[in-house]
């Protein structure tokens, strides 16, 4: 298949979405401290906006021919991202966030955009650039938030 590096990277990222959507759910379950009503809050919009990406890169990767990953075996050998630490705090939840948001952004940015323009593949372009931008967003607010701190 003649996209089939376009598919491997969509793949990558949405092994990624995985482990980030079950490091998410984690933070939203294990959250304490003076933050919690707020940090469960937003780690709970986090992963539900997670959820909806990782549905979106799946179908997306049908409509171009391939087939999506589909195991946590396969996500966790084929993503980049580390799953989360036990008991970890607040400051490395946070910490852990950005760090997953800047990799997968760099991704999209220097692997996959890339390859949407080799392949000429717009719809999957507007969707990295989509992810993109919400993660360039997170970033940002999440620095803004560990300057409480």
């Amino acid at each position: 298949m003649k996209n089939q590096e376009l598919i491997n990277f969509l793949n990558q990222l949405l092994s990624n979405y995985f482990i980030l959507y079950v490091k998410l759910h984690r933070y939203h379950w294990y959250i304490k401290g003076r933050h919690f009503f707020q940090l469960h809050e937003h780690f709970e919009e986090l992963y539900l906006k997670t959820q909806d990406e990782l549905d979106e890169i799946a179908e997306r990767i049908i409509m171009i021919g391939g087939q999506p990953l589909a195991t946590m075996s396969m996500y966790l050998k084929q993503g980049t991202l580390e799953e989360a630490n036990a008991d970890d705090t607040e400051k490395e939840m946070i910490s852990q966030l950005i760090h997953d948001f800047n990799r997968i952004t760099k991704e999209i940015i220097d692997t996959g955009l890339p390859l949407t323009d080799e392949f000429a593949d717009e719809p999957t372009n507007d969707i990295l650039i989509g992810h993109q931008k919400r993660f360039e967003t997170e970033i940002w607010m999440l620095k803004s938030y560990q300057k409480e701190n």
